[in-house]
């Protein structure tokens, strides 16, 4: 009995060592290229899924060849190439993320080996890439830090650092490092600190409004998910992500959080109807600027409900979407700019005000501060 019980404990030992050990042996990665493309599967024929942006930390969690599985902050699972990866250890992944870092606010820029426009480019940035400060000695981290002791880095630990970043002579380029551990230069209007902008960050109406109007015009990419190609979640992603908020990625998962805006809706009244116009006013009339509107088919006896697409209300009847390209449509029928899927309107989400499940302030969020 005394020799059963003992192997029982062995064995349950055993398990529990096994798991602590898997735990342990997380591979984790940094983001490398201003979009890493992510892929449903090991294979460049594969649909796009989504992006993941320059210095944004994934976990590997499969690997097929020179492609690795990868989960992101979200959290999203897709494929991508090592190409676009820097792998590394867990206290150089807590190193990385102690170290004070600098987004890049701009829709576009880059980073030179010299701090001037023409010099070499290095790497093209994209609104929400993350690259490491540069100070003035050249070192880069946060000072007394390590991947061994660093503790809760937020805003006042990487703040507190007072050491000079490095600027150029006139002042219009901070020097900074890639994640591959090239350094370089970028124009200083396009980067703010990432710490103390994550700090001021705060999802409005009038934030998520302006901030989604900056990418108008800007192209459809199906998984587009940065400021050189969107799809319609991805719009939404980024517009909250650069008010300092993670949602989910997709519009279907989306749906599913925030505050469920009343909207009544007779989907018996068809576009063609005399009564459709006065059925998109009443679907309307609960909206507010800020708020996320969802399109699809509405439930059946047969089907559940599916989530298509989803647009951001800015007021007056209209919403700003990615549908061919980032634009502004009305959804109410009469006017030129009529958005002509209007009527598949379902749902509407309000997550202005909102702290619950569903959106985690970037601050709070292991994959881009150690806490």
């Amino acid at each position: 009995m005394k020799k059963a019980a003992v192997l029982f404990s062995a064995v349950i030992l055993t398990m529990i060592l096994a798991v602590a050990a898997n735990a342990q042996e997380k591979r984790m990665a940094v983001t490398a290229l201003s979009e890493n493309m992510m892929r449903a599967a090991a294979d460049y024929e594969s649909a796009l899924e989504t992006m993941s942006l320059m210095g944004t930390v994934v976990e590997i969690v499969g690997e097929e060849g020179y492609w690795r599985q990868v989960v992101t902050p979200e959290p999203y699972t897709a494929w991508c190439t090592n190409l676009g990866l820097v792998e590394m250890t867990a206290d150089q992944i807590n190193a990385y993320k102690a170290a004070p870092k600098y987004i890049c606010t701009a829709q576009h820029s880059g980073v030179y080996a010299t701090p001037s426009l023409t010099g070499k480019r290095l790497s093209d940035l994209s609104m929400g890439n993350l690259v490491r400060v540069v100070y003035a000695d050249g070192t880069v981290g946060a000072k007394g830090l390590d991947g061994k002791t660093a503790k809760a880095v937020g805003t006042k630990a990487a703040g507190e650092k007072k050491a000079k970043v490095k600027i150029s002579k006139k002042g219009k380029f901070v020097e900074v490092m890639l994640p591959d551990g090239r350094k370089g230069w970028t124009p200083a209007a396009d980067v703010a600190e990432f710490a103390h902008w994550a700090e001021k960050q705060t999802v409005t109406a009038d934030n998520i409004v302006n901030t989604a109007l900056r990418f108008e015009g800007t192209p459809y990419l199906w998984g587009g998910a940065s400021s050189k190609g969107l799809d319609c979640s991805g719009l939404v992603r980024l517009t909250f992500f650069m008010n300092g908020h993670l949602l989910p990625r997709n519009a279907s998962q989306q749906v599913n959080y925030g505050r469920e805006i009343i909207m009544d809706c007779d989907h018996s009244i068809t576009p063609d109807s005399d009564k459709f116009h006065q059925e998109m006013v009443t679907r309307t009339k609960n909206l507010q600027p800020g708020d996320l509107v969802f399109f699809g088919t509405p439930a059946t006896f047969w089907a559940n409900e599916k989530i298509t697409h989803v647009g951001i209300y800015i007021g007056g009847g209209k919403i700003i979407h990615a549908s061919h390209k980032v634009r502004i449509n009305s959804l109410i029928p009469g006017q030129k700019d009529y958005y002509e899927n209007s009527h598949r309107l379902l749902k509407a989400r309000r997550f202005i005000g909102w702290q619950g499940p569903g959106m985690t302030p970037v601050l709070q969020s292991p994959a881009y501060f150690l806490w």
